[in-house]
């Protein structure tokens, strides 16, 4: 990733568990962020995506520029590659005056996918410039896109005949697929407290409005053993209890000492967190890459070994991405599998840099990386 916010250049390898550790203002969140616009795009959901947290002005790298370097026009680049496609989309200013009520947009200036780490005329798969593209189809022809392309979206967002194209489709799909959790809300009007109508719910939302929902169906659907080990290793006696009475869900949690169960406005917000996350990690659909922001917040240091034993877990059915402030966590994880933690840092001209990485093992169709390096 290059730069975005703190994200000046930074790469990093990634393995079936990744953790992420850093103090707070390290850019952990904005490493968290990058990939989750990668998957935006892949939507066509980007420009809104990066008008929510400001626009391109706000977005965009504003350290120091380095001393004797080439000045050239300003971008913020956003890449990964998954398995043996890499991709990459390059952001700049609006080509439109500056008064415009939509200066603060951001336009795709490049956008490419292509076979291996570097990119060459036999590798390039898609190369998109401005609101035009080529692309090479199921039979190696290289074709130019028959319409102009929204310069505010991904190329890859707006790709149409997918038997022409499959290798751009699958991997457009794939992205589409990935999950980020990055904060529950858990106030009183959290909407993972109320009772809710709900069906069948093998994917929790990011905001856990259907989380009674979907903690039943990992009842039904065949993880329910884990979710109670895990409740009982979190909170040790206490039994989750799920009710679904003409498709209306209701959760609530049974402690010791009291003699009805806790109801979710009752709920503290650690509690609701971890039940959250839970839902998350043991989903019946696992993605194909799992990110989560600081998910020790609000939690009692006596839960993270059991929302460590959770991840660790779910990294035997999904590639997952955790970025914490908390050495406890990190050093569970570590402990509990092969993982290594990376440590970010805020340099002194405000840009992040990892201090520790290590090569993992690839695992068969995931993601191996962030901002691969385009080569001629």
């Amino acid at each position: 990733m290059r730069g975005y916010r703190s994200l000046r250049d930074v790469s990093l390898p990634l393995g079936d568990l990744t953790v992420v550790r850093g103090a707070n203002a390290s850019g952990k969140t904005n490493l968290y962020r990058s990939l989750w616009m990668v998957a935006r795009g892949s939507n066509g959901e980007l420009a809104r995506s990066l008008l929510a947290e400001g626009g391109m002005p706000s977005s965009m790298w504003a350290g120091a520029p380095t001393a004797g370097r080439v000045r050239r026009p300003v971008r913020m680049v956003f890449g990964v590659q998954v398995d043996e496609l890499s991709y990459e989309l390059a952001l700049g200013l609006p080509s439109i005056d500056p008064d415009s009520p939509f200066a603060l947009d951001a336009e795709l200036k490049e956008e490419r996918v292509w076979f291996g780490t570097a990119t060459s005329r036999h590798t390039t798969l898609m190369e998109r410039a401005g609101s035009t593209a080529t692309a090479r189809d199921v039979d190696d022809n290289t074709v130019t896109f028959a319409v102009a392309l929204d310069r505010f979206e991904p190329a890859l967002s707006q790709l149409g005949e997918p038997t022409r194209f499959p290798e751009l489709f699958d991997l457009r799909e794939r992205l589409r697929r990935w999950r980020f959790y990055h904060s529950f809300p858990t106030d009183l009007n959290a909407p993972a407290r109320a009772s809710r109508a709900g069906v069948r719910t093998p994917v929790l939302a990011d905001d856990g409005h259907d989380l009674a929902a979907a903690l039943a169906t990992i009842e039904e659907m065949g993880n329910g053993a884990d979710l109670h080990h895990a409740i009982e290793q979190a909170f040790p006696r206490s039994q989750l209890q799920v009710t679904g009475e003409r498709g209306q869900f209701t959760l609530s949690l049974a402690v010791p000492g009291i003699r009805r169960a806790m109801t979710g406005f009752e709920l503290s917000d650690g509690t609701l967190r971890f039940l959250c996350l839970a839902a998350a990690l043991l989903s019946p659909r696992p993605p194909e890459l799992l990110v989560l922001n600081e998910p020790e917040t609000s939690l009692h240091p006596d839960v993270l070994p059991a929302l460590g034993d959770l991840i660790a877990t779910a990294t035997q059915q999904t590639q997952v991405v955790v970025t914490t402030h908390s050495a406890d966590l990190a050093a569970h994880l570590t402990e509990r599998t092969n993982a290594v933690a990376h440590q970010l840092v805020r340099d002194a001209d405000g840009s992040t840099s990892i201090e520790q990485t290590a090569p993992q093992s690839p695992r068969k169709r995931r993601a191996t990386g962030l901002a691969p390096e385009a080569s001629e």
